[in-house]
């Protein structure tokens, strides 16, 4: 693994990281095998909801579906690079995956950033683990180095002309600031290539999905989970619903202090 001053310096300057070998191959295949399981329930919601236009392949909120998925926040990989970036404590707020379906293309494949706001302090992290491997051909993901440094949306003409392609292996991870301009490719093979999404964030920005609730209060004191993994959940940064839940001395609060 790289010092965390050269991640920084790198993370800075081009926008995203490539990490080999995170994961061994067994926990790949694990990860894998709940992803489809997971993108059929997803995908039957999508259906009943009138949602079908161009999210196939598209998985949501993965979190509390498969346990396989809580043990990838129990044992979060690159901790230390994603504490790094914003110096300050983080939660997850999205995850998430892509089944990048052979010659059908989900909104994943519009060039966009995962931010809307441009901001000049760390805001939010995306991470992409590889569950297949990334190639041209099966659609690795474009990204515009050092569009992270710029307000303005690149020309897509540009963007194509000039953006990095992701190629690796399963089991690589790519740590990237949202405001990196991207876009998955298109998969012109005949096998699905599928990867995990995730976001993290500071923690007063809104989770998508209340994970805390998800997964459950009550486990918010398990001996399963240590105060790392409770923090990255968002058991220190949830909301209180009435005034006896605001009333609380700082240990019990909602919202623990030193949140950033």
């Amino acid at each position: 693994m790289m010092p965390i001053t050269d991640f920084l310096t790198a993370i800075k300057e081009n926008g995203w990281v490539h990490f080999k070998q995170c994961l061994e191959p067994a926990f790949v295949d694990e990860l894998n095998s709940a992803l489809v399981t997971t993108y059929e329930i997803c995908r039957n919601i999508q259906l009943r909801n009138g949602l079908a236009g161009n999210t196939d392949g598209t998985v949501h909120h993965v979190l509390g579906q498969q346990p396989v998925f809580l043990q990838f926040i129990k044992r979060l990989e690159l901790h230390d690079y994603i504490k790094s970036f914003f110096s300050v404590p983080y939660i997850l707020n999205s995850f998430g995956g892509v089944i990048n379906l052979p010659h059908k293309a989900s909104y994943v494949c519009n060039m966009h950033r995962d931010i809307r706001t441009f901001y000049n302090i760390p805001m939010m992290m995306n991470m992409l683990v590889m569950l297949d491997d990334f190639t041209l051909e099966n659609g690795a993901t474009y990204f515009l180095s050092g569009s992270n440094k710029y307000d303005e949306r690149p020309d897509e003409i540009y963007f194509y002309e000039h953006a990095d392609r992701a190629i690796g292996k399963a089991g690589d991870i790519i740590l990237f600031d949202s405001l990196v301009w991207h876009a998955a490719g298109k998969n012109t093979t005949d096998k699905a290539r599928r990867a995990l999404t995730l976001t993290f964030s500071r923690p007063f920005m809104k989770q998508q999905l209340d994970y805390p609730r998800l997964i459950g209060y009550d486990r918010n004191n398990d001996e399963e989970f240590s105060e790392e993994v409770r923090q990255v959940i968002g058991y220190n940064a949830r909301v209180p619903v009435d005034l006896d839940e605001w009333y609380q001395p700082p240990a019990k609060r909602f919202y623990k202090p030193g949140q950033g």
